[in-house]
């Protein structure tokens, strides 16, 4: 019997975290479209008018070659060099997102959100785990700034 609103958690059913984080992975992604990007216009804002961004790209490659996105009548198919091309973006994708999860905590901190709260958005089991993710992604962006210059 699953618990509902007005029936707490079975004590002698194992909770489930997966499919609460997966059924919160959902309600985040509406969350924030039904707020945030309703408009064409609220969903360009964080994307370049004229330039791809690495994960757009990756995203974009691998869309095409699994079905998921077809192609346009006149675009040429994916082929090796696309590939090879989504691949080399993969790590410069990793760093923006390390560096805007590292941002968005710092952040999230600033805004007052204990590192129980935040463990809980990252679905970390617990406020130590997020504070280490924090201070490694912290060291990874700093390392990887310094080697851009």
């Amino acid at each position: 019997m699953r618990p509902t609103a007005e029936q707490p958690h079975d004590p002698f059913t194992s909770p489930r975290p997966e499919a609460a984080r997966a059924q919160r992975v959902h309600a985040s992604l509406f969350r924030i479209a039904e707020r945030h990007a309703t408009t064409d216009e609220q969903r360009g804002r964080q994307v370049h008018p004229f330039v791809m961004g690495p994960h757009e790209a990756v995203r974009l490659v691998s869309f095409l070659l699994s079905g998921a996105a077809q192609l346009d009548d006149g675009e040429p198919e994916v082929d090796q060099a696309d590939i090879t091309a989504a691949l080399t973006l993969v790590p410069q994708a990793r760093a923006e997102m390390d560096g805007l999860e590292a941002a968005l905590l710092q952040m999230a901190r600033g805004r007052g959100m204990t590192w129980q709260e935040i463990a809980f958005g990252l679905g970390l089991g617990t406020p130590q785990a997020a504070r280490q993710r924090y201070e490694r992604l912290v060291d990874r962006t700093a390392i990887d700034l310094d080697e851009g210059r």
